[in-house]
């Protein structure tokens, strides 16, 4: 079994990365308070506080309904059912405001994941600011374990690779704590 660590790390390298996300892969993940909504609901977000329950994806993406927002909100509210059986919950994070993401989190995250509101200090902390002088996000998605470590980071303004990619850093977490 100790051979997992190796083997893990070789399928972390081996999935796509047409651009890596600025924060690498066992860097701390920055930690942040904010407001979001599920199921068009407020509610307070705190990610220490998520960590406890499993590792989470964490998602950034520049503006909900926009195309490839709503296209991502679509593939991750799909998928989320399989996030969840892997003890991995989803979080959308942009720069809307808790009205757009109210509606957003029921038309088309689907009422399966949270989305909550990016700080322009949150986006920061985590580098995925879109252009200077900009308050948008980049499409940016990263995997933090419940020790508060980023273990997969990818960026990509295409949406298409984002749901498969932290699926399989998800799993070969899973397959590691799993087997000790």
């Amino acid at each position: 079994m100790r051979l997992l660590g190796p083997v893990i790390a070789l399928a972390l390298a081996a999935l796509p990365a047409a651009a890596i996300g600025a924060l690498k892969q066992g860097a701390a993940a920055p930690d942040f308070t904010t407001t979001g909504a599920l199921a068009g609901k407020p509610f307070a977000l705190h990610l220490r506080d998520q960590l406890r329950h499993g590792p989470i994806v964490l998602y950034f993406y520049p503006k909900a309904f926009t195309q490839g927002c709503t296209l991502e909100a679509h593939a991750f509210s799909d998928s989320a059912a399989d996030f969840k059986k892997l003890g991995a919950q989803v979080i959308g994070m942009s720069a809307d405001d808790q009205p757009t993401l109210a509606r957003f989190s029921t038309e088309h995250c689907r009422n399966a994941f949270p989305v909550a509101t990016a700080t322009p200090e949150t986006i920061a902390a985590y580098d995925v600011r879109l252009k200077e002088g900009a308050p948008y996000a980049s499409r940016t998605s990263y995997v933090i374990a419940p020790d508060g470590k980023i273990i997969y980071a990818f960026t990509d303004m295409d949406y298409k690779n984002h749901v498969a990619n932290t699926m399989a850093a998800v799993k070969a977490w899973k397959a590691q704590h799993r087997h000790g």
